[in-house]
């Protein structure tokens, strides 16, 4: 596919960062031309037209970016799941692993309704630690899981393992 082509011509790769040994998928040159942002959504919202999701839910910050414009393409919510100390109100809270490091991410406990149709998103799938915090998170408040949807899969990683059982998940470009 050319625009797929033209897509992954877009994202930089970034040597050791933000360690050595690490290879950093930038996709900021892609979001900076309009239509290949345009594409990148669109290629990401495709496979969950007509399938009712009520919420997107997206984690900070990069899946902000992404979330966002997913839920305006389906009509739906958009829902932030945050590093700490970010929300105000009650909220729940999952540690997971990174990559190379630890982290933490948190949600109202009012921000999702139980049986509500939801897709989660984030730019990149790595190690599969904050998506998986992601979806104990949602399906710890009895959300119906109905996709998972990111920019970039880092394929080597196997993230995706980390999610088996929860949704189906869709990545655009794999690496």
């Amino acid at each position: 596919m050319k625009e797929l082509a033209r897509l992954r011509s877009l994202i930089r790769e970034v040597h050791d960062f933000p360690k050595p040994g690490i290879v950093f998928r930038d996709f900021t040159p892609l979001i900076r031309d309009p239509a290949a942002l345009a594409l990148g959504v669109e290629l990401m919202a495709n496979p969950y037209r007509g399938k009712k999701v009520d919420l997107v839910i997206g984690a900070e910050s990069r899946g902000f970016i992404f979330g966002i414009a997913l839920a305006q393409a389906l009509s739906a919510g958009f829902v932030p799941v945050r590093k700490p100390g970010k929300l105000p109100a009650a909220k729940a809270r999952m540690e997971y692993d990174l990559e190379y490091g630890k982290d933490c991410l948190e949600i109202h406990v009012d921000a999702i309704d139980p049986g509500q149709r939801v897709l989660l998103v984030d730019d990149l799938l790595a190690t599969g630690g904050t998506m998986r915090a992601c979806c104990d998170l949602v399906q710890g408040m009895k959300a119906d899981i109905v996709g998972i949807t990111v920019l970039i899969e880092l394929a080597a990683l196997n993230g995706r393992e980390r999610l088996t059982g929860f949704a189906p998940v869709h990545s655009v470009m794999q690496y």
